[in-house]
């Protein structure tokens, strides 16, 4: 589990690309490795909101991110 302003969410690991790879966003950037890239889950499971990075430095502000929360 992270914090991030108050609130804690999971950071879920994926050693092998399972994970990314089936979000769409491994090796967008052929590169290969996962494209940065931020989802926001409802607790019902359904996307919210998200960000993917067009490149490595490419993130959302906490901000950003706490204002996508439902």
């Amino acid at each position: 589990m992270a914090t991030l302003s108050g609130v804690t969410y999971p950071v879920i690991p994926d050693p092998d690309t399972r994970i990314s790879r089936s979000y769409g966003v491994f090796d967008l950037l052929g590169d290969g490795v996962a494209a940065p890239a931020v989802f926001v889950i409802a607790s019902t499971g359904e996307i919210v909101w998200r960000h993917i990075g067009r490149d490595i430095a490419d993130r959302p502000t906490p901000a950003e991110i706490l204002g996508q929360l439902p």
